[in-house]
């Protein structure tokens, strides 16, 4: 089976036409490499900058074959496709990075659980759910409030209900979503300080990688900003959360990108929550914030090329994310941007294509500096104005313009 394009590079396969494969065909661009996409349509963010492009079902196998043909890897930018329709391709010699031995654990989050406290890693007690007596029962015995969680397909915030005790509408809320299919777990609450994540990239011939630990911020379920590195963690506490991403990743042969998700507890201590296999949100920023991107870093993984250093370029990086207003503005977006490089010209802007609608991630902000407080204002300013044609300060870029008096 040929494995490179007619240039004699590498053609990788992504399945997922989301702003994660816009930027990871981005990154593929600059190495003279070929992304080739799966997307359900013509007017996905990835879809609208690759030419290589399948449009089908993530969960239709012969699409999938159709994407795989004559490329060297085949990666997600999603955790979606079910386990049944990747079997046959593994089986079949198609190299999926990560294998789907691995991707499951970042599918199903009861064996995840399970898993990770096979290896002692810090979890927060947990049970799977067949019956509202089953959380009745957790919480009698570890306590009140918990987490009720759909072990599969959550994602932002979806899929997950905070209990703050037992009775007849927990009950009812836990009947209604085992009768609609949706397996559960449920898991006690964590008395969390902060979440952290920490990103690791590894290779099938074993090499890895870590950038430096970041601190999530997430309003209403959804990631709004991310600080690297993470502010107040200490060098041997990083060192210890990255040893621990390491190690996840080498005892589950990831190959690729792969994120987990923390709870920071008490300082210097985690508990940890998620795990993502691909790039994810809380690495946007080592677009420009490392020496190598985590889109340019998950095509190294994927390829068993060398990967590259880690090493952050500034102090601080934010990255905010631009989140769809609550009323779509009547300002384009095109005057949006001019209005955001006149004042912040430094800001590094990523759009993803995406009509707006209330809460979805239609783009990101990236702002580096030195000082955290300067630059997390900056960095949130920017993106609030991205969003809603309106500055959270109050600032008008006509009675501040440099230019008005020339």
């Amino acid at each position: 089976m040929e494995r490179v394009s007619k240039n004699g590079m590498p053609v990788v396969g992504m399945v997922g036409g989301g702003q994660l494969a816009r930027m990871t065909a981005q990154a593929a661009v600059a190495l003279g490499q070929t992304l080739r996409v799966l997307a359900v349509s013509k007017d996905d963010p990835a879809a609208r900058v690759t030419p290589d492009l399948v449009v089908g079902d993530p969960d239709d196998g012969a699409a999938l074959r159709e994407l795989a043909t004559g490329c060297s890897a085949v990666t997600f930018d999603h955790e979606g496709v079910p386990q049944e329709v990747l079997a046959p391709l593994a089986e079949a010699g198609i190299p999926l990075r990560p294998a789907p031995s691995a991707l499951v654990h970042a599918q199903d989050k009861l064996v995840m659980r399970t898993r990770l406290a096979e290896m002692g890693l810090p979890v927060p007690a947990f049970a799977a759910v067949s019956s509202p007596a089953d959380v009745t029962a957790f919480g009698a015995e570890h306590g009140w409030p918990v987490v009720l969680k759909a072990t599969r397909g959550g994602y932002d915030g979806r899929g997950v209900w905070f209990l703050r005790a037992g009775g007849a509408d927990t009950d009812a809320l836990v009947a209604d979503l085992l009768d609609a299919g949706t397996p559960l777990l449920v898991e006690s609450a964590v008395p969390m300080t902060r979440e952290l994540a920490a990103s690791i990239a590894r290779s099938p011939f074993g090499q890895a990688a870590a950038w430096p630990v970041v601190e999530t911020l997430q309003v209403d379920g959804q990631c709004a900003r991310v600080t690297a590195p993470a502010p107040g963690l200490s060098g041997d506490a990083a060192a210890r959360v990255q040893e621990l991403a390491l190690r996840i990743a080498e005892e589950l042969d990831v190959v690729g990108l792969m994120t987990v998700e923390l709870f920071e507890t008490a300082p210097g201590e985690v508990v940890v929550n998620e795990l993502a296999m691909r790039p994810h949100n809380s690495g946007h920023w080592t677009i420009e914030g490392s020496v190598t991107s985590q889109f340019e870093q998950h095509l190294r993984a994927v390829l068993d090329y060398p990967l590259g250093a880690t090493a952050p370029v500034a102090p601080v990086a934010v990255m905010a994310n631009v989140l769809g207003a609550a009323e779509e503005p009547a300002m384009s977006m095109d005057e949006r941007l001019h209005h955001c490089f006149a004042r912040f010209p430094d800001a590094k802007v990523h759009l993803y294509a995406k009509d707006g609608r209330p809460a979805r991630k239609i783009g990101h902000v990236t702002v580096l500096g030195s000082s955290v407080d300067a630059v997390r204002e900056r960095a949130e300013l920017a993106a609030g104005w991205l969003a809603t044609a309106t500055w959270a300060d109050g600032w008008s870029a006509h009675a501040d313009d440099p230019r008005k008096d020339s």
